[in-house]
C-alpha cells in the first residue's frame, strides 16, 4: 500500500524504507490532463479514503510530506467489478463510486458483441504481420473465433491472433493454429436440420460491411476517422471499402449537411 500511496501522490526523501530521494507522483505528472487508474476495484480501501480527499479537495499530499500540492486532473476509471455491489458489501467506499460515478460507459464483454470479432480480427492481423504480406483466415478458422466465448475478452483475442501469426506460415490461418481450447468449439459437421449454429463467409462479410458503414455514418464520412474508430489501417480501410462496394455518399451527405447548418 505505502509503494501505491507513493506511485499516486509522490513522496519525500526517507518516507520509509528505500525511498532514497523525493519522487512525484502520477496526479503531479497529470496535472493539467488526465490520469487512468485500471482496476480501481482492486485499490485497498484505506487507499480509497485517500484518493476521495485527492477528488473532492484537489490536492494531493506526498508521503512523508506535511504540504499538500495542488492538482487539476480529470480521472478515468475502469474496473471489472461490480463497484454498486461492492459498496453494498462493504469492499469498496459508498462516497468514492458516487465520485467517479459522473459519466459511466459500459463496454459489454466480447461474447455479448461478437459482430465487432472480424473488425478486431482484421486489426491484430494488421498489428502483428508485416506491412508488405497480407494474411488471410478461413472460414473454419472464423467460425471457430465466432462459436468461441472469449472469457478473456479482446486481450484473448489478440493473443489468440499473436499466437497464430506466430506459428503459421504467415499466409494463412487455419483451425490448427488456433489455440485449443479455441479449437474445441468448432462446429461438428452434421447433416441435421438440428445442427449448432455456424456462420459461413457471406454471414461474417455482412457483419464486417455493416460494421463499417455503421461506423461511417456515425463520422459522416471522414475516412481517417472511421479508421481509427474500426482500428484499421488506411489501407486495409480502402481495401475494404472497394472489395465491399460499400456506399459512402450517405456518410457525405451528413458532413455535407451539418456543414450547411
Amino acid at each position: 500500500p505505502t509503494l501505491i500511496e507513493s506511485e499516486l501522490f509522490g513522496r519525500e526523501k526517507g518516507a520509509f524504507t528505500g525511498a532514497i530521494k523525493p519522487k512525484q507522483g502520477l496526479f503531479q505528472d497529470a496535472d493539467g490532463g488526465t490520469i487512468f487508474l485500471d482496476e480501481i476495484g482492486e485499490l485497498p480501501l484505506d487507499l480509497q479514503a485517500k484518493l476521495l480527499r485527492v477528488l473532492q479537495d484537489k490536492q494531493v499530499r506526498p508521503v512523508g510530506s506535511n504540504h499538500s500540492v495542488k492538482v487539476d486532473v480529470r480521472v478515468v476509471a475502469a474496473t471489472n467489478r461490480d463497484l454498486e455491489a461492492g459498496y453494498k458489501a462493504g469492499t469498496f467506499r459508498k462516497d468514492l463510486y458516487f465520485r467517479l460515478n459522473v459519466v459511466t460507459v459500459y463496454l459489454p464483454s466480447l461474447r455479448e458483441r461478437k459482430s465487432d470479432i472480424p473488425t478486431l480480427l482484421q486489426h491484430f492481423l494488421d498489428r502483428y504481420s508485416s506491412d508488405l504480406q497480407s494474411i488471410e483466415i478461413t472460414a473454419a478458422a472464423m467460425k471457430c473465433l465466432m462459436h468461441y466465448d472469449w472469457p478473456g475478452n479482446v486481450r484473448e483475442l489478440e493473443n489468440c491472433i499473436e499466437r497464430a501469426v506466430a506459428l503459421g506460415n504467415r499466409e494463412i490461418i487455419d483451425v490448427d493454429d488456433l489455440p485449443p481450447a479455441v479449437r474445441a468449439v468448432a462446429p461438428k459437421k452434421s447433416s441435421s436440420s438440428a445442427t449448432a449454429e455456424s456462420y459461413d463467409s457471406n454471414d461474417l462479410e455482412d457483419i464486417e460491411r455493416a460494421t463499417i458503414q455503421r461506423v461511417f455514418e456515425q463520422v459522416h464520412g471522414d475516412k481517417l476517422l472511421a479508421g481509427k474508430m474500426l482500428g484499421i489501417s488506411r489501407a486495409t480501410l480502402y481495401r475494404k471499402i472497394k472489395r465491399y462496394n460499400i456506399d459512402l455518399s450517405s456518410g457525405a451527405h451528413a458532413a455535407a449537411t451539418a456543414e450547411q447548418s
